[in-house]
């Protein structure tokens, strides 16, 4: 059995050259979600499908990513984060390529839900891998870098998408893709160390009978509530975007809808400091002024015919998104205790449950009215969750 991460490292300077290797694998895997969101027009038109259809290869990525925590984190309970966490990114580099090969857009789903099945081998696996590696000190601002790397890859992978289909084609966009995770891959076996290898020999069974008790802790189902909201209004937000700013009286080309993606990138700053503001305001306030300024952003992204006052509100739409998920995911392991790994195993299956949601749920709200009642419904959504957070009594650090 291999030692134990933190007596593996002689030096604590290493601890930054692991999380930024994190980061980077987490950018990479993530942004597998969002890959599809700028390719619905293309793909609607390669395979004569209608945008309603095309939406799953965005769904069926997310939820099968999202079902695949429930198999995954147990079996990394058994044999180790670390192999898990490898076996995805090399599945990765295999599965995502064969994708630009796909001769319909049915193979193309089926093709997109096995991706996201092996995606999901890394989160929530890294995060628990984090939790249980590093040292106190330094785990709540690596937890946050990671959280940023999963946020960022939200508009990196649409940028990405969106650059390469632009010059090469949209089947480029995964077999570049693919590469981007067999590089990954290698720097994940070079640069981070391996740990415990087999950390239980307890049955599968007995690992899914603590997830029951999750869900009998009131402040625990209240946050995992507020998880079902972030990602479903940030995946439905940008499915709205490509609906809404390609018309009338925006009617943005495909390089202006690219660079009002990019501009959200400044919405991520955030991220890493939000360790310092829970501790400074308590776990609750920091998350109640993440979904007050996320309703707030989102509220006015639909009120605005301006272009750089949309552009500034979602900007400080994704901020509040930015701050929320870094504090959801450390307070939902304060309160969890001794049930750390699974609390926060089905925490990311909350969060991408919403993500899965999220553009069909915008495509409905889009038949059933405007843009502008599409993004009010999705504001509406996270004020429910603000009121949800109310009621939570959360610990301080």
């Amino acid at each position: 059995m291999a030692e134990p991460i933190q007596k593996q490292i002689a030096s604590p300077a290493r601890y930054s050259m692991i999380t930024a290797v994190l980061v980077l694998c987490s950018l990479v895997v993530v942004s597998g979600i969002y890959v599809t969101l700028p390719l619905g027009p293309l793909l609607a038109d390669a395979f004569q499908a209608s945008q309603a259809r095309v939406a799953w290869a965005s769904s069926a990525f997310t939820f099968a990513y999202a079902l695949g925590f429930l198999l995954f984190a147990p079996l990394s309970e058994r044999f180790g984060r670390w192999p898990l966490m490898l076996s995805g990114l090399l599945a990765l580099g295999v599965i995502t390529p064969m994708l630009g090969l796909a001769p319909g857009l049915s193979a193309l789903i089926a093709l997109r839900a096995v991706q996201g099945l092996a995606a999901a081998t890394f989160a929530p696996t890294v995060m628990i891998y984090v939790a249980e590696s590093f040292p106190q000190e330094r785990r709540v601002a690596a937890m946050g870098f990671v959280s940023t790397g999963f946020l960022v890859s939200a508009i990196a992978g649409q940028l990405f998408s969106s650059a390469v289909s632009e010059n090469w084609g949209w089947s480029y966009v995964f077999y570049i893709h693919g590469v981007l995770c067999l590089v990954a891959a290698v720097l994940f076996s070079i640069f981070i160390p391996r740990g415990e290898e087999i950390r239980t020999k307890a049955g599968l069974a007995a690992l899914y009978k603590q997830l029951p008790a999750l869900f009998l802790q009131k402040r625990l189902v209240l946050c995992y509530l507020i998880c079902l909201t972030i990602l479903l209004s940030f995946v439905g937000m940008y499915t709205i975007f490509q609906d809404y700013l390609t018309k009338l009286p925006f009617a943005l080309t495909a390089p202006q809808l690219m660079q009002v993606r990019a501009a959200g990138l400044a919405g991520m700053i955030l991220a890493p400091f939000a360790g310092r503001l829970a501790a400074k305001f308590g776990f609750k306030r920091t998350l109640q002024a993440g979904l007050l300024l996320a309703a707030l952003g989102l509220s006015a992204v639909g009120l605005s015919s301006s272009l750089p006052v949309l552009v500034v509100m979602s900007i400080v739409y994704i901020a509040g998104i930015s701050i929320m998920i870094p504090v959801l995911i450390s307070l939902i392991g304060l309160l969890a205790g001794d049930r750390r790994g699974p609390a926060i195993t089905v925490y990311s299956l909350m969060l991408f449950i919403g993500a899965s949601a999220g553009p069909q749920v915008a495509l409905n709200l889009l038949k059933a009215g405007s843009s502008l009642s599409a993004f009010e419904a999705l504001a509406a959504l996270l004020l429910v969750a603000f009121g949800l957070s109310c009621f939570i009594k959360a610990p301080e650090i």
